[in-house]
This record gives structure tokens, C-alpha cells and sequence, in this order.
């Protein structure tokens, strides 16, 4: 109810970027909607325009739903694009700055990023990749990590990245679904002062899996690992053995350019299928127009490569328009809590990309920490990842822009691979917790579950009604899961998001949060019946469900409910047990908040768990009509338990 109200209020206040922002930005004609919703395929083949082609596409949009083809017919490389056409006249221009969680640092030029590219390219070449290989990276926040992803691109063998901080079980299983026979990976890295041997997480997780025929291993840390012979490389011995000349391969506009695994609502992540040309032309005029990206910014975007905003807003992005990105290794607080506010001052940062997770945390630090810093470099904030609440985002505005700088709240998802719903700093007002209105070219409405449009104000499910470039061109190996997850909701022309969102008066969107099996803890997407089917594969444990909290600093945490086998006592040992072995299984992120040791699972008379009253215990709101469950006593306990548990 707090938070209802407090949008409520947010809709009344309305912010404007100054009029010398809007004069200078990349993209000011508010015309843009209108032109974009009368030609839409002549917008896209207009944008087109901005990516270096080696052959011109033959038509711009071939739509059959739920498929789309952009471009057809149009050979382009993604590494090309990032480098190559930049090196004549920004060769020299810092490309990445890279700072280490212990303070170093260093800048590849353009010029240095082209020929280390080329170098890694040759490597995989040399291990025997080849093109239309699926490259699994496992690679933390280097920038060996960016250097891999543009070097697969070169050669045409997509990659599929795995954020670092997963398990070896989740490596191993994304790993076999890819069908992977190449594997790039380190030593270690540090996090939070902590050194993480990532080398021997990879070994675990290559135990498990069959056909890795060679790791390609980054030596970061200088720490000694087990190396296996015959199966195992390192980088550095390998890149004395290869040139810097490795020609970008001429890739068709709908080759697949990377797959990237994310939650869904069952136990097994689905691997998203990017396309070449649709997703650059995507990323790049987005990285344009909603950054407002200038050739002397220095752009940083707190994201893991790991993640799909590392893919879209770090590495190709950012990239393609010739921009400064800044990576940093290591934690917002370490070795103290103000490291994000030196690193901007530090590195003079003009833009500053983070997620209302980071945002709210930094609230609870307190705006001492920010006020100690110089962040006058600043000109523009975005966010990222969920709904950002009007209250962060007005301590955002206030105490990191100095109520100077524009905010970017921005929808989309791994999915949709480019931002759908952002305001366009240039053009737009901003409402505090508002993702204003949808990108030009992009269409969207707000349906019930019959697929009719909901009144003005009224929540409802977010669906895209019109097919836009960088859009999932399927699910790696399941194209049933891929139509049946989103395109039969109301018919195969229209995307369902699995988000919530409403429109107010004024035309401004204000998305909700997931409507589906889905958790969103600091950002990040976790399905619930993959934390599920890791708590079940412990031996103590007979039955599992897992809910979101709401969480004022997580967006939420996950709660995890547990039916034990017969004659298992209940223990405070075992919970951590149960915790840890979360962890084990798919990595610290998807670790439990609370365990809840319960007799039952509230279930329908067909036994099929009814997560809507779950939902509601685990909120402490109103579970409604429980007179249609099987067990409708469980309920009470397990409120009690609950609550007990706070």
C-alpha cells in the first residue's frame, strides 16, 4: 500500500532535462513517434544505416509470427562494427578502462582492443573453433571477458556467456544444452577481497559434462591451478603463437551472434537466441539515443557481462558507437562503501548505469558517503533490471546527479536484447518511477487475461504487439518452449513479457514487476522451479516451493518452503544446509533468504500447488478464497511460521 501511494504521488511531479541538454541531444525531434508508427519498416531500414554493412540487405522485415527476419540478405560482423570502422578515426581513443577491485587499472585503445580482438580470434582458430561453434565464456568482469565475445563474433562462432558468480552444476548444465566444445575461462578473480578460484570451478563443472575438447584459460590472478594436459591452454603461451590479422567473417543478418541462459518457470534455463544485424542495429541506436552517448564520455554500466545489460550496454552498444566504457572488477563496497563514488571521480565518469538494487543500497548507506566525492562529471543516470521505486529514484536525482542530470528508467529484458520503454532524454518529461513510454518503433498495450485492453490506470499484462529487430529469434533446441512461453498467450503476433504494467492519465508506463513464476532478486531473473528442483535434489528434502519477498534493498529475496522426508528432524543446521547447498547448485545469488520447514504445501484437490496463496503468506497479505485447497489449515501455520522466521 506504501509503495501504491507513493506512486500515486509520483505521478504528479513531473522533471525536465535543462534545455541545453535537450539542445545538444543525439535525438531532440519529438516528431520521431510519429514518423516511426507510420513507416515502421522504413524507421528500422532508416537506423539500419548507422551499422557498416559488407552487403546491403534485400528487405528490411520478413514477419511471420511469431518469426521474425530483419534485413534479409544482409552480410555484416558484429567485432567489425565495434572496431574495425572506428580505427581510422578514434584508433587512439580509449575503448575500455578497466579497474580491479585492488585499485589497478588498465585502457585498451581502440586500436589495442582491434588487435588483442584479432589475437583471441586466431587462439580459437587455432584450438580448432570454427564457424557456428557455441563458445561458452566464463569470465568475470575483465577485460579479457569483452575481448573473448568480440573475438567469437569475428570468427562467427557464437558465444554463450556464464555470469561467473554460478555454480559449476549451472556451468556444466549450460554447457550441454549449448553443446559446447570450447570453453574460455581463468585462473580467478577477487571479490570483495576475496579470491575466487574460478579454474576450479570450471574443472567441476567440465567433470559433469561430456565433449569440452579444449579450456582456453586467462591468466588474471597469477595463482597456481590444476592444469590438464592435452584439454587445457593458456592464453598467454597461445597468443605468442598467432598474428593480429584475422578478416571479420561476413555473417548473414539473422546468423545466430550469442545464445544468453535465462530463468524461466521451469527447472531448465532456456538459452535466448540473438541474431547478428537486427541486434546491432537495436543496441546501437538505443546506446544513442537513450545515453545520449558523446565522443568524450566516459560511459559505465555497473552490470556483469554475465548478464544480458553486459552483452547490450557494455560490450556492443557502447561499442558501436565508438564510446568510452569504463569495467569495474570488484564489489560497490569494497574496500569501503563509497568505491562507486571514487571510481566516478576517479575516472571523471559522465554516465552512470546501475540497478534500483545498488540505488537503495546506497540510500541505506546514506548520502554522506556520495557528498564526499566530486561527482560534478556527471550529465546523465540511467536504470536498470526492475521497476525502480519514486523514492529511490528521487534520492538518485538528488544526491548522484545534483538534480542536474537527466534519469533513464528502462524496460526490457533478456528477450527483447535492446531497451523497449526508456524515456528519450532529448524529447521527454520524467515522472519518478515511470519508464515513460515506449522506444519509437516499439508498440506495446496493457491486456487482460483475454488479451483486451485494460482502462487508463488499471494494471495489467505488458505485451509487445509489433515484431522490433533485436527480438528472441527462438529458444536454443526448443522451439515448442519457445512459442508456448511467449506467443500463445493471445495468438502468435503478440509478445507476452510475463511483466505487469499500467498507463496513467498522462500516457507515462509504470511497470509492476513479473506476473509469472519468476524471481527478481537485486535485478536478476531466477526461476522458481530451478531453486525448487536444487532444493528437492537434497537428499533430506521430500517436497519444495519457493516464493518472492518483497525486500526494501533486494526488490526480493527468496523464501524457500520444505516438506522433509519421514524421519528427518528439523534443525537450524540444516536449513543452512539447505542454503548452502542452493548455492552449490546454482550460486550465491539464488541463495534463501528463510527457510520454512512445513507439513504441507497449500494445494489444489488436483495436488498442483497453488502459488497465488503462497505468494500471499509469504507477503504477509491477504491469500483470498482458500476454500478450494485440499489442506486449506496449512495456511494459518504456515503464516505463523512465517512470521516466526522475520
Amino acid at each position: 500500500m506504501k509503495e501504491t501511494i507513493e506512486s500515486s504521488l509520483a505521478e504528479e511531479r513531473v522533471f525536465e532535462p535543462s534545455e541545453d541538454f535537450k539542445a545538444r541531444a543525439n535525438m531532440n525531434d519529438p516528431d520521431i513517434y510519429r514518423k516511426a508508427d507510420e513507416d515502421l519498416e522504413g524507421f528500422w531500414g532508416d537506423l539500419a544505416e548507422n551499422i557498416d554493412w559488407f552487403e546491403k540487405w534485400d528487405r528490411v522485415l520478413e514477419w511471420n509470427p511469431p518469426h521474425s527476419n530483419w534485413f534479409l540478405n544482409g552480410k555484416v560482423n558484429a567485432s567489425y562494427n565495434c572496431l574495425d570502422r572506428h580505427l581510422s578515426a578514434k584508433g587512439d581513443k580509449p575503448a575500455i578502462i578497466w579497474e580491479g577491485e585492488m585499485e589497478n587499472t588498465r585502457t585498451y585503445t581502440y586500436n589495442e582492443l582491434f588487435y588483442s580482438t584479432c589475437r583471441f580470434a586466431n587462439a580459437l582458430k587455432e584450438l580448432g573453433v570454427q564457424k557456428g561453434d557455441i563458445v561458452t565464456i566464463y569470465l568475470p568482469m575483465i577485460p579479457e571477458a569483452v575481448i573473448a565475445m568480440l573475438a567469437c563474433a569475428r570468427i562467427g562462432a557464437p558465444h554463450s556467456v556464464v555470469f561467473a558468480g554460478f555454480s559449476h552444476e549451472a556451468l556444466a548444465q549450460r554447457i550441454e544444452n549449448a553443446g559446447s566444445k570450447f570453453v574460455i575461462t581463468c585462473d580467478g578473480y577477487y571479490h570483495k577481497g576475496k579470491l575466487i578460484d574460478q579454474k576450479e570451478k570450471t574443472d567441476m563443472g567440465l567433470e559433469k559434462t561430456e565433449g569440452v575438447e579444449h579450456a582456453l584459460v586467462v591468466n588474471h590472478t597469477a595463482t597456481p591451478v590444476n592444469f590438464i594436459e592435452g584439454r587445457d591452454v593458456w592464453w598467454h603461451e597461445l597468443e605468442k603463437k598467432v598474428d593480429y590479422q584475422c578478416p571479420a567473417e561476413h555473417m548473414d543478418s539473422e546468423d545466430t551472434l550469442f545464445l544468453m541462459y535465462t530463468s524461466g518457470t521451469t527447472g531448465k534455463p532456456k538459452g535466448v537466441v540473438h541474431s547478428t544485424g537486427g541486434y546491432l542495429v537495436g543496441t546501437c541506436i538505443t546506446a544513442s539515443w537513450v545515453f545520449d552517448l558523446k565522443d568524450d564520455d566516459i560511459y559505465w554500466c555497473t552490470a556483469d557481462v554475465g548478464w544480458i545489460t553486459g552483452h547490450s550496454y557494455i560490450a556492443y552498444g557502447p561499442l558501436l558507437n565508438g564510446a568510452t566504457v569504463l569495467l569495474y572488477e570488484g564489489a560497490p563496497d569494497y574496500p569501503e562503501k563509497g568505491r562507486f563514488w571514487d571510481i566516478i571521480e576517479k575516472h571523471g565518469v559522465t554516465i552512470f548505469y546501475t540497478a534500483p538494487t545498488a540505488i537503495r543500497t546506497f540510500m541505506k548507506w546514506g548520502e554522506h558517503l556520495p557528498l564526499k566525492h566530486d561527482l560534478s562529471s556527471l550529465r546523465l543516470l540511467g536504470s536498470v533490471g526492475e521497476p525502480i521505486n519514486p523514492k529511490a529514484w528521487l534520492w538518485y536525482y538528488e544526491n548522484i546527479g545534483g538534480k542536474r542530470c537527466p534519469i533513464v528508467d528502462t524496460w526490457w529484458q533478456t528477450e527483447t536484447g535492446m531497451i523497449m520503454i526508456t524515456p528519450l532524454p532529448g524529447i521527454t518529461s520524467m515522472k519518478p518511477g515511470s519508464a515513460v513510454r515506449p522506444f519509437p518503433g516499439i508498440k506495446i498495450s496493457i491486456l487482460d487475461e483475454e488479451g483486451n485492453a485494460v482502462p487508463e490506470g488499471q494494471g495489467g499484462y505488458l505485451a509487445i504487439e509489433k515484431p522490433w529487430p533485436s527480438m528472441i529469434r527462438t529458444i536454443h533446441g526448443d522451439e515448442e518452449r519457445f512459442i508456448k512461453t511467449y506467443w500463445s498467450k493471445w495468438g502468435t503476433d503478440i509478445y507476452m513479457s510475463g511483466d505487469g504494467a499500467r498507463i496513467d492519465r498522462d500516457g507515462y508506463v509504470w511497470v509492476l514487476g513479473r506476473l509469472d513464476d519468476v524471481i527478481k532478486v537485486s535485478g536478476h531473473r531466477l526461476g522458481t522451479m530451478e531453486i525448487e528442483s536444487s532444493l528437492v535434489s537434497h537428499p533430506a528434502v521430500a517436497e519444495a516451493a519457493v516464493e518472492g519477498k518483497e525486500d526494501e534493498i533486494k526488490g526480493e529475496v527468496i523464501v524457500g518452503y520444505v516438506v522433509l522426508e519421514a524421519d528427518v528432524p528439523v534443525s537450524d543446521e540444516l536449513k543452512e544446509q539447505l542454503k548452502g547447498h542452493v548455492v552449490d547448485e546454482i550460486g550465491p545469488i539464488a541463495r534463501p533468504a528463510a527457510i520454512v520447514f512445513a507439513e504441507d504445501l497449500p494445494k489444489t484437490r488436483s495436488g498442483k500447488i497453488m502459488r497465488r496463496v503462497l505468494r500471499a503468506i509469504t507477503n504477509n497479505t491477504d491469500p483470498g478464497d482458500v476454500t478450494t485447497l485440499q489442506n486449506p489449515e496449512v495456511v494459518e501455520e504456515l503464516k505463523r511460521k512465517v512470521h516466526l522466521s522475520d
